[in-house]
Parts: C-alpha cells; structure tokens; sequence
C-alpha cells in the first residue's frame, strides 16, 4: 500500500481527499498545525473510512519536525495543501501570507529532496489567472494575479516548474482548484471556517442555520448576466477525486503536469442563493455592498485537459453542491466546535 503525507489534511479540502484517498486504497499521514483547522475532522474521517488516521500536529516550515515524519516513515509522495487561502486577509496581512505558503513549501521540498521522496501534488489555485481576459480559462493561458494570497500560488508553481527543469527525477502534479463548496453526503465533515466565513456558500448557510443575519454581495455591477460575480463552482468531494486521479501522474519520467480543477460552467451570486432557497427551502436575506479588492467579474474553467488525461470530470451539480452543504451545517451549526 501506497503512503502519502497529506500537508493540512485536516482543513476543508484536505480531510474530503483524506477520506478519498483511504477508499481508494491508499494508506495516509496527515500534519497540521490546525490553525485553520480541527482535529475533530479526523475523528470524523475515522468514523466515516474506519480507518485509523496516523496525525502529527506541527507547523511545516518545521525542519526537524519535518524531516522525523519522512525518517520515520515510508512516503510514497506528498499533497501539499497546507497555507492560509484567504485572498481578503492576503490584502491586509501579506507579510504572514508570503512567511507561510513560500517558506512551508520550500522547507518541505527541501526535506522531500534530502530523504529521495520525489513524488508531489501542489494544491494551486485559479487565482493565477488574474483578471481573465478570455473564459473559459486553460492551463496554458497568461498568468497573473491580483492578490497576495495568489502571488503566494503563482510563486510556488514557478518555483515547482524551476525544480522541474533543473532536476528531472521529480513527478510533480499542480492542480489549479476553482471554487471548492459542498461537504461530505455524510454530513460529518464540510467547510468551517474560523470567525467571518470568506466564502460565499458557507456564508450563506451560516445565514440560514441562524449564526449571521444576513448575506453580504460583494458587488453587484459586474459585467455578468445578474452584475454579481460568477464562479466556477466544484463539488468538494469532486475535487478530492480529483487528487486521487491526480497520482496516477506521480510516476517516473512524468514530470510536471497542470490541470484546472473545475466544471466547466460559470453560475454567479444570485444563482447560487436561488438554488439554496430551492434545495433547502430557507430564504437568506441579504445586501449588496462594496466590491472586494482583488475580486474578478467571471472566473471559469476549461477543464479538458484533467478529463482527457486524468480520466477525471465532475460528478455533482449546483443542486447536491446546496443540499450537501446545507446538511453538513444544519446538522453542526457551530461545525465541528460541538
């Protein structure tokens, strides 16, 4: 059996990968500082795969730490989703921003490189597209960003595309996520953000279980059928899928690949809020305020490239993203602080 380290596997996409993963055979490590995070998703993993969870808690950027977890253990390669990923607080906070997601990266390839494990899945982001000046977006487009928290992504792909022309025995897959949203059909794990959610889903669910009062629009005088922003929205459990699909990548000679993680279709705000009032019968009061400094009108990707190459597409639509969503939180209101 294949062992795989898993970087902040107990965050929101890490612990649906987790649980992907061990039905998919793999055996899997987890470190996490958690915090952005809770150990208690991996109590939940535990309970949904009956599979025990071997987690260390520390911080990446940990040489000693680091390089103990790869002593000590027999790793196949790394999912490396440990960072902060909020493109707001990049703008307010950039200094922890470029500390965390650069320097927890090059520690842990250095490690990676030092005990021969050469196999690594990035979790980037469609943030280094910046603002697209054609739709839907594919991989080999111009990049750009226009945010710290993408600066950070676009550094470290760079990064990872130097480190694959100057040594040729590492595998390197970059996976560029759209939207994530969604939760496990358990409802045992889904997204729980820490204080004010970032996201609009969640944020949205928040509103209707009673936590917040109302939603917030960032924005609604974009060029877009409704003036509100449109994103490329994926199932997270899809997303995790596509991870697993991702390490049939990590073999010799493979060097790096870069596919788009999305589904192919743009649905904005509005639509969003309508079929959550659809699926769940819950109606969300909300506001339009201010646009968000470094938000994008239209983001959406062209996944065809993962779908030829991974054999991966999208499984889930707009009403399961809703109705999942909806039960991972009506079911832990407070997440997983219960």
């Amino acid at each position: 059996m294949k062992t795989l380290l898993l970087t902040g596997g107990a965050g929101y996409i890490g612990s649906h990968t987790c649980v992907e993963l061990i039905e998919s055979g793999f055996g899997i490590i987890v470190v996490d500082n958690l915090s952005n995070s809770s150990e208690e998703s991996l109590k939940r993993i535990e309970q949904i795969t009956g599979k025990t969870i071997n987690f260390i808690k520390g911080d990446v950027r940990d040489y000693k730490l680091m390089t103990s977890v790869f002593k000590e253990n027999s790793i196949y390669g790394v999912i490396h989703f440990a960072g902060l990923k909020a493109v707001g607080e990049s703008n307010t906070i950039p200094l922890e921003y470029y500390d965390n997601n650069l320097n927890s990266t090059l520690n842990l390839l250095k490690v990676m490189k030092e005990n021969k494990c050469f196999n690594f899945i990035f979790s980037s982001s469609a943030t280094v597209y910046g603002i697209p000046k054609k739709l839907p977006l594919v991989e080999d487009m111009p990049l750009s960003v226009t945010n710290p928290y993408g600066q950070t992504k676009l550094m470290i792909e760079n990064i990872l595309k130097d480190l694959s022309k100057a040594e040729a025995n590492w595998n390197i897959v970059i996976l560029r996520y759209f939207n994530p949203v969604g939760a496990h059909a358990s409802g045992l794990i889904g997204e729980d953000p820490n204080g004010m959610p970032n996201n609009l889903l969640p944020f949205i669910t928040q509103v209707a279980v009673g936590k917040l009062k109302e939603l917030s629009i960032f924005g609604n005088d974009y060029d877009t059928h409704d003036g509100t922003g449109v994103r490329d929205y994926i199932h997270v459990v899809d997303l995790a899928r596509g991870h697993v699909a991702g390490t049939s990548k990590l073999v010799e000679g493979s060097g790096l690949s870069i596919y788009n993680l999305g589904s192919g279709h743009g649905y904005s705000v509005l639509d969003m809020l309508e079929m959550f009032r659809k699926v769940c019968n819950q109606d969300i009061p909300y506001k339009i305020v201010g646009r968000r400094e470094g938000d994008v009108g239209k983001c959406f990707a062209d996944p065809t490239k993962a779908n030829l190459e991974l054999n991966w597409r999208t499984e889930h639509d707009l009403e399961d993203i809703c109705r999942d969503a909806w039960k991972w939180q009506s079911l832990n209101p407070n997440g997983y602080r219960e």
